[in-house]
């Protein structure tokens, strides 16, 4: 049998690099930054390779730290799996995620079968109350929220670009026509999420006709419900684009031909050292592969 690298330094490792900080990896593992470092020493004389550049507190990481990282990482990834279905076939794996619903209905969902086909032991509790980004590392494993950009604390992946449309029934599309007229937008009920009124802002700049005062601003914190609404002809939504394209409701058409970058996008988040956590860890890694 081939020699084996210690795995305690294999560990000490793997964590610097995704925790990002050799303190936090310490502090995670319950070692002096002194002990972190000489489980990492022993790996560079392992490999006679060095890993990291050392500058005062930091660890960077070498390129031939990356090549092993690369190369390692999912392997030990496939050495946890294997042990633990043996050490407990029965046990579930539990993530509480929080969700905006919207997201929920219109992108997980249709997808999570397959998430279950890969990983039949990992169950999802699913939150979509207001504020998920607050309660993240605390009532939460991870999130998917909708920012302009996170808090920096949090380990974050951007997972879609997106564009603002006006969004209303077919039949108040028709009466208002193909081109912004101020006077009759003062007199309509524009419907925004309360979490994202910087959309609307950006959709009046974009529209060509400056700042102007509708009749009244009705404020939900369902994107679902807005859609709803709308397509009943209770006003203009001011939603994205997907969320369009994604509802598949042909009471609803977009209002105008104008293009506006949304301020928002949609981001997975945990905390860093949540992503040592299996569940967190196989549901980020399906997230980012499918693409949703």
């Amino acid at each position: 049998m081939r020699r084996l690298p210690p795995l305690r330094a294999l560990e000490a490792f793997v964590r610097v690099v995704r925790l990002g900080s050799a303190k936090a990896a310490a502090v995670e593992l319950g070692l002096s930054p002194s002990a972190l470092s000489r489980r990492v020493q022993a790996l560079e004389d392992f490999t006679g390779k060095k890993l990291f550049l050392r500058q005062h507190q930091a660890m960077r990481l070498t390129d031939d730290g990356q090549t092993f990282y690369d190369a390692v990482s999912p392997r030990l990834e496939d050495l946890a799996e294997a042990v633990e279905s043996q050490v407990d076939t029965g046990r579930v794996l539990r993530l509480h995620l929080g969700v905006p619903s919207l997201f929920g209905g219109q992108r997980l969902f249709p997808r999570l079968s397959e998430l279950r086909k890969l990983h039949p032991r990992l169950h999802i509790d699913i939150d979509t109350s207001p504020h998920l980004e607050t309660r993240v590392g605390d009532m939460l494993d991870a999130a998917v929220v909708l920012s302009p950009q996170p808090d920096p604390a949090f380990y974050a992946v951007q997972l879609d670009h997106n564009r603002v449309h006006a969004i209303t029934s077919k039949e108040v599309a028709a009466e208002l026509g193909d081109t912004p007229d101020l006077d009759k937008l003062r007199k309509q009920t524009f419907l925004v999420h309360h979490d994202l009124p910087g959309s609307f802002a950006a959709w009046k700049k974009a529209s060509g006709i400056g700042e102007f005062e509708p009749a009244a601003i009705d404020q939900f914190d369902s994107g679902q419900l807005i859609l709803e609404a709308a397509a009943n002809g209770l006003g203009i939504a001011i939603m994205h684009d997907d969320h369009f394209k994604r509802s598949g409701d042909d009471r609803l058409a977009r209002l105008y031909d104008i293009e506006v970058e949304s301020p928002y996008s949609y981001w997975f988040i945990c905390r860093p050292r949540a992503l040592e956590s299996r569940p967190v860890r196989l549901f980020h890694d399906w997230l980012v592969k499918a693409g949703l």
